[in-house]
């Protein structure tokens, strides 16, 4: 003898899903609410206001952001900024993507894992004990860095003391911990490149090079895409690395704009400025990442 199905069993049992699944989505969704959307929220609203957390907040309109525009030190910070972005990623970029073809090569297999591992290890220490550490290598006195250049008849250089030496440290110690993410990026990507290609590219006579510029990069493009949004987002928000070797100096030469939003807010109390200078980072990260996208158009080729 055959049952039939209750007619409301169908929309209650859709429902009973329904319901499961927001059950297994609310944490996320809570988390990212209380810890992205209202912090963002709050610091847009703070920005408009003056406060030093003692007082109560007094409106002060859009004079943070004029402010912004007219302080030598903080136009400064944002044009550091920029300017490590463009150095620290495009280096990254390019020894990532060098050690990446370099580990295409024929070794063997223990080798070339052994050497991702030790690529990616960096990436996971902390930057700011990375950095004091590297502070005693690069020190112009007794650093390793300068001991090893004298044994090769250079003078001392003064990494951390000169203007004209201190951003190139900072990249460097920046590099140094961060190409692992991109170079697993590229070995990943590469890893996904018929090698009939390649072959086909030798039997025609092309160079090394010439497979590299005609066939790798292209078809490597979608994750040179990836990793130059990723690089650029980490860059921008730069902070532990100028902080701890040089604190911005000498002078203003590394102080970047994070510096002055974490200076200008627990240093001086003053977190409406900060709250300004973080929206304007924001906005700024949005309006390279667009760009970024918008150019990749030309370039970036899907299999």
């Amino acid at each position: 003898m055959s049952t039939t199905p209750s007619p409301t069993a169908g929309p209650s049992r859709s429902r009973a899903a329904r319901v499961t699944a927001w059950l297994f989505l609310a944490p996320t969704v809570l988390g990212v609410l209380v810890f992205t959307v209202v912090p963002i929220v709050g610091s847009v609203v703070l920005s408009f206001f003056h406060w030093n957390v003692i007082d109560r907040p007094s409106y002060a309109g859009a004079s943070n952001y004029t402010d912004l525009a007219t302080d030598p030190a903080v136009l400064t910070a944002f044009r550091n900024t920029l300017l490590f972005m463009v150095f620290a990623v495009t280096l990254q970029l390019v020894v990532a993507l060098v050690l990446a073809l370099a580990l295409q090569g024929r070794m063997p297999r223990w080798i070339q894992q052994a050497l991702r591992s030790a690529f990616f290890f960096p990436l996971v220490l902390s930057a700011a004990s990375i950095s004091v550490v590297m502070k005693y290598l690069f020190n112009q006195d007794f650093g390793v860095v300068n001991w090893l250049l004298g044994h090769l008849g250079a003078s001392p250089v003064p990494w951390l003391t000169s203007e004209s030496w201190a951003m190139a440290a900072v990249v460097l110690v920046y590099v140094w911990q961060q190409f692992g993410f991109s170079f697993l990026l590229f070995v990943g990507g590469l890893a996904n490149i018929p090698r009939e290609l390649h072959e086909a590219a030798a039997m025609d006579g092309a160079t090394g090079l010439r497979k590299h510029l005609r066939i790798t990069i292209p078809l490597l493009s979608p994750t040179l895409l990836v990793a130059s949004v990723v690089g650029v987002i980490n860059a921008l928000q730069v902070f532990e690395q100028p902080y701890v070797l040089t604190d911005g100096g000498p002078g203003d030469a590394t102080r970047t704009a994070v510096m002055v939003l974490y200076q200008t807010a627990f240093e001086q109390l003053r977190f409406g400025e900060a709250s300004a200078v973080g929206v304007v980072l924001f906005v700024l990260i949005l309006a390279v990442t667009a760009l970024q996208f918008r150019l990749s158009r030309r370039f970036v080729h899907y299999q």
